[in-house]
């Protein structure tokens, strides 16, 4: 009997709802796993974050971070299963992303939950990373359902996506460059900000004075959906260079603010332009940057002032998270979608490819 036949008893329990999915993240800097009954009803998360060790480098270290998902790996998922009561034997399928990331600790996450899958006789699926920080947004809005127009704002990816159905995407727009937040980080390093730069050039905005700079990329002007972040990030180190060479001094804050309202304006516009092009009801937000105040407030008056409702993910489901991972997890595998124990993880993909 092979393993898709000994998994089949799991795999018709779990479509019955008669067992809950144990979902594992471990795409980059978070070790995370999380149980899900139905898709939508999170019994349990469980993340270990790497921030402080990488914040040490300025930056994820690769190696550094699947050493520590090996060694977190099976504490993490032994406290998901605790905090919802259950053990291995209660679970009905396992899930784990499988692609885009960090290739090693891609395949510290899919090889372990592979080995569960094995052990167990439990069905496995691969799920997409992007695919999952969308589906965060279905953890925070019990009624939310495809279609929608969606802004993928990571570190790593920055995209506007029609979402058709749970899996099933079309591509709108996309960065050509620097994602949003890798901008964000790399400015914050020149500004002396410690890693990860997102939540540390927030904070410094705050007191800062948004218009005191102006930061553009002649590229995010056109009436296209693509962005340029890196032309917004070299418009802040020309200027704090030009400073440096004639001594003259800036203010730190305002660059911070001025930067930020750069960024938050060229995806907002953006987006709720792909939105209303598209005649979509729903623009939703997704991924890391969507924990930035700014955005979700600006997107927020944007969608309002067009009639457009704005969903975003609850905090706790922003940045990488297993709930999200299961979530998506579920959409595929009630249309019948299933892994062999042959997959591999992939450092790039987008979506459904």
């Amino acid at each position: 009997m092979n393993y898709f036949e000994r998994s089949q008893p799991n795999y018709e329990a779990y479509l019955r709802g008669e067992k809950p999915l144990l979902a594992i993240e471990s795409s980059c800097d978070e070790t995370a796993a999380s149980v899900l009954r139905g898709g939508r009803e999170v019994l349990s998360m469980a993340v270990h974050t790497q921030i402080p060790i990488h914040r040490l480098y300025g930056g994820v270290v690769p190696e550094i971070a699947s050493r520590s998902h090996t060694e977190r790996i099976t504490a993490v998922v032994t406290e998901a299963l605790d905090k919802a009561g259950l053990t291995l034997d209660d679970i009905g399928a396992v899930a784990a992303t499988y692609s885009p990331g960090l290739i090693g600790a891609l395949l510290v996450g899919v090889s372990f939950a592979k080995g569960l899958a094995f052990a167990k006789d439990l069905p496995f699926i691969g799920v997409n990373h992007i695919e999952g920080h969308i589906a965060a947004n279905y953890l925070t809005y019990p009624d939310l359902e495809p279609p929608f127009v969606c802004l993928v704002a990571s570190g790593g990816h920055s995209h506007i996506v029609k979402v058709t159905d749970y899996d099933e995407f079309e591509l709108i727009g996309r960065t050509r460059d620097d994602a949003a937040g890798e901008a964000f980080d790399k400015v914050a390093r020149a500004l002396g900000l410690c890693y990860p730069g997102g939540p540390e050039i927030e904070k410094l905005a705050e007191s800062g004075n948004e218009k005191a700079y102006y930061f553009h990329a002649p590229f995010n002007e056109g009436e296209g959906f693509d962005f340029s972040f890196s032309g917004i990030k070299t418009a802040v180190m020309n200027l704090m260079h030009n400073a440096e060479q004639k001594g003259e001094s800036l203010n730190a804050a305002d660059i911070a603010a001025s930067f930020q309202h750069s960024v938050v304006e060229a995806l907002t516009r953006k987006a709720v332009r792909a939105a209303k092009q598209y005649n979509s009801p729903v623009l939703a937000l997704a991924g890391g940057v969507s924990a930035n105040t700014a955005l979700r407030e600006s997107l927020k008056t944007a969608c309002d002032r067009n009639g457009i409702r704005f969903c975003r993910p609850d905090m706790k489901y922003c940045t990488d998270n297993a709930a999200m991972i299961g979530c998506q997890a579920h959409y595929r595998l009630i249309k019948g979608f299933r892994d062999d124990l042959d997959l591999n993880p992939s450092a790039m993909s987008f979506l459904a490819d």
